[in-house]
């Protein structure tokens, strides 16, 4: 008699852009999550031409093919957490919104990418309503930087009030709970605001002196994401997402002539009694 074939371990799709350097995106998220104990899969919506230095051009995905990857995934295998990534188009955010709307979707964690560290632009002009029309609404957790928060409330993000002020305007636009990254601010620490629609909490991290920081937003969202599939709440999953990144920042590899990677093996070389090349 077969038996059900059953996960050994959570399972959390991600949903974004192929980084052809290896250190954000799709590769950043799957990395992410086998780190932390979830299996990844992946939707695909773009290949990028990038390397440390800059981003170079995009080829988007056709929508229906990323609405079907979406769904036959769904189909087949139990989810416990999405995690969206770079979205472009308006058409991609229609299939990815009109994909989750027929199956039975876990957690939603949406990070609202729009623009490279090297300022190419991830987001179209047109697709950013649509971003927060179609898919904050399907979103468990946001998590805007402060030049993406800035260009989602239309207004100048410079201490921790107006972060807490812009947190509850995103919330208001159907975004879930809100974790709003301060690593761009001029502080001592990096402090993120989290807000849940009713409390706030923070969390922080002490900055460090590196250039290599490439995939540093995919890898807290994505880890956010992995935590939730393990069961974490909300506050939880960020508190231990917001520690793995730092860890992943503070053991960053030297790759490239650009902004180098964080490891996101970190930990497990650490296990193993190996170190990162430098």
């Amino acid at each position: 008699m077969n038996q059900p074939h059953l996960p050994t371990l959570p399972v959390a799709l991600t949903i974004a852009g192929s980084d052809s350097s290896g250190g954000a995106g799709i590769q950043a998220d799957l990395k992410t999550f086998q780190a932390l104990g979830v299996f990844g899969m992946s939707a695909i919506t773009a290949v990028t031409v990038q390397n440390t230095q800059k981003v170079y051009a995009i080829q988007e995905m056709r929508p229906d093919i990323v609405h079907d990857q979406i769904v036959c995934l769904f189909a087949d295998i139990s989810i416990q957490a999405v995690k969206i990534g770079m979205v472009a188009s308006v058409p991609l955010i229609e299939a990815i919104a009109a994909a989750l709307r027929e199956v039975t979707c876990p957690p939603v964690v949406l990070d609202p990418v729009m623009v490279s560290k090297s300022g190419y632009a991830l987001l179209n002009q047109d697709a950013r309503q649509a971003l927060a029309s179609r898919l904050f609404p399907l979103a468990a957790v946001v998590t805007p930087n402060i030049p993406e928060a800035e260009i989602l409330i239309g207004a100048t993000i410079e201490n921790e009030n107006q972060m807490r002020s812009a947190a509850e305007r995103i919330h208001s636009m159907g975004g879930g709970n809100v974790v709003l990254k301060g690593g761009h601010l001029n502080t001592i620490e990096a402090v993120d605001v989290v807000f849940d629609g009713k409390l706030f909490q923070t969390v922080s991290s002490p900055r460090m002196a590196t250039r290599n920081t490439h995939g540093t937003g995919c890898t807290f969202s994505s880890a956010i994401a992995a935590f939730m599939a393990r069961g974490e709440t909300f506050f939880e999953a960020v508190r231990l997402a917001k520690r793995y990144v730092s860890g992943a920042i503070a053991h960053a590899l030297n790759i490239g002539k650009g902004h180098g990677p964080t490891h996101h093996f970190y930990d497990l070389y650490a296990r193993a009694g190996m170190t990162p090349p430098d």
